[in-house]
């Protein structure tokens, strides 16, 4: 019997990118059904109890919360092609470590860069700081797992498509502070998953504005 793969999903999530390139990567076809987070489907409450979150991934059936996690199982479930994780047990938890960094300090931090007043350039500094630390990571390596594209690549390159958004409302520039990081996404740019998965930055600051509209910020 063929697999049935589904993801729930929102359009601008940086976590569902990251769900949607590791599929692709691993040329798994699935059935995409885009989620109203302001009105949750049955299905996304009954698939995702306890966290009512997108994205879920739903195999045979059977759900598998949280992007980080969806993709170690889509990486061991579909092997062979593109692997995602290193194999060496150490470069493994090194790359885990990096995912986890990158959800625990910019998710926070760059959700402040906007649906913070403009004048409040705090939000703007830890940012570029953490940013920064992820460069110095990153170094001459041409991913941050070496030669391969992977999962820190996977878990870091949904925020470049923020990236326009941080600068407008938070007064800075990302590329002339970190110039290697900005190469690095353009390398990532070259492959398919990533092309067809990050969204337009003019359809990402249309919805950032009504956000800041409804939090009383224009």
């Amino acid at each position: 019997m063929a697999d049935e793969v589904v993801l729930l999903d929102f359009w601008a999530s940086v976590y569902g990118m990251r769900t949607r390139i590791a599929l692709e990567e691993k040329k798994v076809k699935y059935d995409y059904r885009e989620q109203d987070l302001l009105n949750k489907s049955a299905l996304l409450l009954e698939m995702n109890p306890v966290h009512k979150k997108i994205p879920v991934l739903v195999h045979n059936g059977k759900p598998v919360c949280e992007s980080l996690i969806q993709i170690e199982y889509i990486d061991e479930t579909w092997p062979g092609e593109n692997p995602l994780l290193p194999s060496d047990p150490y470069e493994r938890a090194q790359a885990k470590f990096w995912a986890d960094f990158i959800d625990k300090k910019m998710s926070v931090t760059a959700k402040r860069v906007w649906a913070t007043k403009s004048e409040e350039q705090e939000a703007s500094k830890e940012l570029i700081e953490i940013l920064k630390t992820l460069e110095s990571e990153l170094g001459e390596k041409h991913y941050f797992g070496g030669k391969t594209f992977g999962f820190v690549d996977i878990a870091l390159i949904g925020f470049y498509s923020w990236f326009g958004v941080y600068e407008k409302y938070g007064n800075v520039s990302i590329e002339s502070e970190c110039s290697k990081l900005i190469a690095w996404a353009k390398r990532c740019l070259q492959r398919d998953s990533v092309t067809k998965t990050l969204p337009e930055l003019e359809k990402l600051i249309a919805l950032i504005s009504e956000r800041r509209k409804s939090l009383g910020l224009e």
